[in-house]
């Protein structure tokens, strides 16, 4: 059973091995601590951590560093968030006001997460299976094509050519962009799909039906892009320069950034506690081949439901200031959303 000054000894040993990158002493902690006990007092606690699989001793006659059990006792129980600096925060504002589109404020979003933590930022696209389209837009660019614009409420937006195999003129296409309108608008992402596929199946042969089928096609695919789950990152560049705190290869990461299904998914299980934070640490990404990383994330609020913001990098991180970032960002996200949904 670790007692509470052990506890203490270690968040000691967390705090200086994130910030030395070398392995800690008794004697450094008394001297970098205010425990009020002798060395020999300290090394007994760190017996006790050790007996526990807390910390461990990397090589012989050596201090001792953090395991990912140990990191997980800090995370849960005596990690303290750092509040951002004013500077951090007018960073945050400014990086994210007046995004162009959702895409450009996903974008924003990991850009000055890495920037503010120096890790590999990971953003989740909020969820538009659930939301509703609100406009369907169809623009003439010659007589056999036509712009299909798709909006939904959750602020996605889909832009794509339809090529018409009959020509169509202007009446066409508003009876096109009626039909269609009166059949989708209001529905959720999901029952605008099974209506669609309904419509393709239900096409005659008059002109405004054989230009029906492609442009149903084309906004079924769209609506199926709108369902995905979709992941944007930023600073992938961070991993090569902390390759020393891995112990082995960090290819497992890169092609996990390069393939997003593992990220997708791991960032999705992540059970959060009751501020919406989440830790998942070392060996617990055992299962998704990444036992050498973690990752840190905080739930943001949109429209279409909650999604993730957080960055992965080594289990020798600065959990705190990490945790404090992501938080941070996801509540700024939350409120731009919210504002952004409120103005529709």
């Amino acid at each position: 059973m670790v007692t509470e000054r052990g506890l203490q000894v270690l968040r000691a040993i967390v705090q200086d091995y994130v910030e030395t990158h070398e392995p800690v002493g008794s004697k450094s902690i008394v001297d970098r601590h205010s425990f009020g006990v002798s060395a020999a007092t300290i090394r007994n606690d760190m017996a006790l951590l050790e007996d526990e699989e807390l910390i461990a001793a990397p090589h012989t006659s050596s201090g001792r560093v953090p395991t990912d059990k140990g990191y997980r006792v800090f995370v849960n129980h005596l990690a303290q968030l750092r509040p951002l600096s004013g500077a951090q925060r007018s960073a945050i504002e400014s990086f994210l006001t007046d995004p162009a589109d959702l895409d450009d404020l996903m974008v924003r979003t990991v850009r000055v997460l890495t920037q503010l933590t120096g890790q590999v930022a990971l953003a989740q696209y909020p969820s538009f299976a659930r939301a509703h389209l609100t406009h369907i837009e169809l623009v003439s660019l010659a007589p056999n094509r036509l712009l299909v614009v798709l909006v939904t409420d959750a602020g996605g937006v889909s832009q794509r050519i339809a090529v018409l195999p009959v020509d169509v003129d202007d009446a066409d296409v508003a009876v096109l962009r009626a039909r269609l309108s009166a059949l989708l608008t209001g529905q959720t992402v999901r029952e605008a799909t099974d209506r669609v596929q309904m419509l393709i199946e239900g096409v005659d042969d008059t002109d405004v039906d054989k230009a029906i089928r492609p442009l149903a096609g084309i906004i079924g695919e769209e609506l199926a892009e709108f369902r995905q789950e979709r992941l944007v990152m930023a600073g992938a560049a961070t991993l090569a320069r902390r390759e020393q705190d891995f112990r082995g290869s960090i290819h497992p990461l890169l092609e996990a950034i390069e393939e997003q299904v593992t990220l997708l998914r791991l960032m999705s299980e992540m059970v959060t506690d009751e501020h919406g934070l989440a830790a998942s640490i070392g060996a617990e990404n055992e299962a998704f081949g990444l036992p050498e990383a973690s990752i840190v994330a905080s739930n943001y609020l949109a429209p279409g439901g909650t999604a993730r913001v957080g960055v992965m990098g080594p289990t020798r991180m600065d959990y705190p200031s990490n945790l404090a970032a992501a938080r941070a960002v996801a509540r700024y996200l939350s409120r731009l959303l919210d504002e952004d949904d409120a103005s529709r």
